[in-house]
């Protein structure tokens, strides 16, 4: 049987075709090794549970140790609301590995069930099972902040401090890893006021977890040369490697996601038995405008939280650039999500999040302020393929036509996203865009739009005076030359109080521009 590109659950060797991340497997076994308290928070689906897995798997080979890997995910809320039905309940967990690879301590675990009742008696259980074996016991707890909102999970996290702290007096955990999005520093709890020390003191002994959990090109590779080699499949796999990075930021569940469209055919080859960069952006197009659990997150997770949402706005549509500060609520919220990185200051974790964000804005847009547009025989070429100056001239008629006043002040904020809303019903179904930000004094957005395999660069940008216009022309031929291209279209949004509706063709360093004002 064929391994499989795996984008749910738990990833195994045997089945599935896995990056290699032994590298940051053996800096987290090397921290366990040293006894610490620490949680891999990251979004969902970033590998928490696959790490959580390997390590399980890599230290039970060893003699010294005694894993138990549990999770809080499938045991309902109702647990979490009673100590005298969660102590038993988390007996069981432990009887559920313990049959597996510690049978010797099931006895003693379904002999005490019965007999923890609340979670002072669950401490003593687990004094006593510790003292029951010679070897470095650790545990592993998945989906720590399913009830980080309930007082009874809170004293959880206690009794598992003290027990830690109890090293140097008795028999405890050598080491307890836990996992889940929030860093156990930063999880919203439900607490009485007269609770603060209690609301301390379970994680003020925790480790900073610093492992990186992207996926590198270099990670990346062997698992493509695996593939390859399994299924007679051509490709280079350092490039497709650096390719799949350029659009994920190596973001695990994309990665993954974006092979298995290709390898299953979600996503048809352009030439069969190959894999080739148009093959990747084909794939990337296809996938941003998928529904997946993924994207629901996303896309829940901003609109949940206004703050977010206008941050969020202001980077991938205003292109605005904003120094990343961790201290800012705010700005953790989007990292703890998965949709904020530093790199170099505050970005979009990834281009694919970026497109997704815009589309997702966009559409909104469609949905609630513009009328219902078809494609048009005026926005085509007698060939068939795009007419981009009919479709910037006409987005010009469409802006002078709604500019009133009721309207100006949507319009001026909105304009950009305004523009790829009128996209869309003109390429769909024959092409596809996406966006890149540029950040510059112009703050740009570049828009590459293919259709029927033609390529179109547009730059979305505002109006800030002639010098900085001549720049602008310059930088987008640059860029065009870049792209092998001889002509680029230029749409600029001029919040002058007296518009200029004006339109020209300019020759710059050999390549031909359009642009356009509204």
């Amino acid at each position: 049987m064929h391994k499989k590109f795996n984008i749910t659950g738990i990833c195994r060797p045997a089945k599935h075709y896995m990056a290699d991340v032994s590298g940051k497997l053996a800096k987290v076994i090397r921290m366990i090794e040293s006894g610490d308290y620490f949680i891999i928070n990251r979004p969902r689906q970033y590998g928490k549970t696959t790490m959580l897995y390997s390590i399980a798997a890599q230290l039970r080979k060893r003699d010294d140790y005694m894993v138990f890997n549990i999770s809080f995910e499938g045991i309902g809320d109702a647990i979490f609301e009673d100590e005298k039905v969660f102590a038993p309940g988390f007996i069981r967990l432990l009887q559920t590995q313990a049959k597996i690879h510690s049978p010797e301590l099931l006895p003693f675990l379904e002999e005490k069930e019965a007999d923890v009742l609340n979670l002072e008696s669950l401490s003593d259980a687990l004094s006593y099972l510790l003292s029951k074996t010679d070897k470095n016991v650790i545990v592993l707890i998945d989906e720590v902040d399913k009830s980080s909102n309930n007082q009874l999970f809170i004293s959880f996290l206690a009794l598992l401090r003290n027990k830690y702290l109890a090293q140097d007096e008795v028999k405890t955990f050598h080491s307890v890893v836990l996992a889940g999005v929030h860093d156990v520093k930063t999880l919203k709890l439900k607490i009485r006021p007269d609770a603060e020390q209690k609301y301390n003191s379970p994680w003020n002994i925790a480790a900073e977890f610093k492992v990186d959990m992207n996926l590198h090109p270099q990670e990346i590779k062997p698992m493509l040369d695996e593939y390859a080699a399994d299924r007679g499949v051509k490709m280079d796999t350092q490039h497709i490697a650096e390719t799949l990075f350029y659009y994920t930021s190596g973001y695990p569940f994309l990665v993954s996601k974006l092979c298995k469209m290709l390898d299953e055919g979600d996503s048809p080859l352009q030439n069969p038995g190959e894999w080739t960069d148009l093959d990747i952006q084909i794939a990337v197009q296809q996938l941003t405008y998928e529904n997946n659990t993924n994207f629901d997150s996303l896309t829940k997770n901003i609109e949940n939280h206004l703050e977010l949402y206008n941050l969020v706005y202001r980077i991938a549509i205003d292109g605005e650039s904003f120094p990343f500060n961790p201290h800012n609520p705010t700005i953790n919220l989007g990292v703890l999500l998965g949709i904020f990185v530093n790199k170099d200051g505050l970005k979009i974790h990834n281009r694919i999040y970026n497109e997704v964000i815009v589309n997702y804005m966009a559409i909104k847009v469609l949905e609630t302020q513009l009328p219902p547009s078809n494609l048009d025989k005026t926005y085509k070429n007698g060939d068939g393929g795009l007419n981009m100056e009919a479709v910037l001239l006409g987005f010009q008629s469409f802006m002078k036509k709604e500019y009133s006043k009721k309207d100006r002040d949507f319009l001026e904020k909105n304009g950009r996203l305004v523009f790829l809303a009128f996209l869309k019903p003109i390429i769909n179904g024959s092409g596809y865009d996406f966006k890149e930000p540029q950040i510059s004094d112009e703050k740009r957005l570049d828009v590459v739009i293919t259709y029927l395999k033609e390529k179109y660069i547009a730059e979305l940008k505002r109006w800030y005076g002639p010098k900085a216009h001549a720049a602008g022309l310059i930088q987008l031929a640059d860029y065009l030359e870049r792209q092998n291209l001889q002509e680029g279209y230029l749409l600029i949004f001029d919040h002058a109080e007296v518009k200029n509706w004006h339109s020209e063709w300019t020759e710059v360093q050999g390549k031909k521009i359009l642009a356009v004002w509204v």
